[in-house]
């Protein structure tokens, strides 16, 4: 009997402070996404699903679908650039390039150490088009049909962050990927190359089935925190211009902070959900990448 009830008698504290501190606010939020509840009133109406009509709706709703969208662009784009880049480095790091290979990799995860509101504050310095360094390094180099209004450019501010996101994170992603790479035993390499296979083969029959788990798990990080992004996209343009750069989070910050509860509530509870859809469709597409 005491062995059955030991495990349970640890983690009874945390699974309390999980239910009080998370659970219960969770269900009480996906509750409040149903009703009118904000600054202006001490009442509370569950009003059903007119919030969400209101979010689909072709009026007010469409700078909430174009806050979605953005947020799906980001989370896309940021994914596959990350993704991509991290896997080049962390081939190059554990086979192409040997000599200083551990500084190299430290290099790389340094950005993903500091904090993100340092990262937004330097590089909205380094994008400001008319003292940044950027700009100003290119007008010196007489490259000046190359400087750009990156974070004030209603066309060039979404882009400019995703590039400052993925700058950002590309370090972790790469940290993982190598821990995956040196998993895979260099005996399926050498078997495949007596069998004549090319690098390039050896990369798309060994290296990408094996590493497949791996790169499940980086690509789900990467889609949780693509759709919950907030900060640096706050610091760095505080979703304008124009709302240009403006994320579901970001809408849901604007909306507290205007007293519209319900409303924020029912765009998290939305966010929610969505975030669930695409997770366990992409763990399952994987995965069966993975089987086949």
């Amino acid at each position: 009997m005491k062995a059955r009830t030991y495990p349970f008698y640890f983690a009874g504290g945390a699974l309390a402070l999980y239910l009080i501190f998370f659970v219960i606010p969770s269900i009480m939020g996906i509750f409040y996404a149903f009703t009118d509840w904000n600054s202006y009133s001490t009442e509370v109406n569950f009003i059903g699903l007119n919030n969400f009509r209101t979010i689909f709706s072709s009026g007010a709703g469409q700078n909430y679908l174009h806050f979605i969208r953005n947020t799906i662009i980001f989370t896309i784009t940021t994914i596959f650039l990350k993704t991509a880049i991290a896997l080049g480095l962390a081939l190059l790091l554990t086979g192409g390039i040997k000599r200083l290979s551990y500084f190299h990799r430290v290099v790389m995860y340094l950005p993903a150490v500091l904090p993100i509101l340092v990262v937004s504050l330097v590089f909205k310095s380094i994008l400001n088009p008319a003292t940044g360094l950027l700009n100003t390094f290119l007008r010196n180099i007489g490259l000046d049909f190359l400087a750009q209004r990156w974070l004030v450019d209603i066309h060039l501010a979404l882009p400019s962050v995703i590039a400052v996101d993925t700058w950002r994170g590309v370090g972790y992603i790469m940290v993982i990927l190598i821990a995956g790479l040196m998993a895979i035993p260099d005996e399926y390499y050498e078997a495949a190359s007596i069998d004549g296979a090319s690098g390039l083969d050896s990369f798309w029959h060994i290296t990408i089935p094996l590493l497949m788990p791996v790169l499940t798990v980086t690509t789900v990080l990467n889609l949780l925190y693509g759709l919950k992004v907030f900060d640096i996209v706050f610091v760095l343009t505080n979703g304008g211009p124009g709302r240009a750069t403006d994320t579901v989070y970001t809408a849901i910050f604007d909306e507290f902070s205007k007293g519209r509860y319900g409303m924020a509530t029912t765009l998290s509870t939305l966010l929610f959900f969505i975030m669930i859809i695409l997770g366990y469709f992409v763990i399952r597409l994987m995965h069966r990448e993975t089987e086949g």
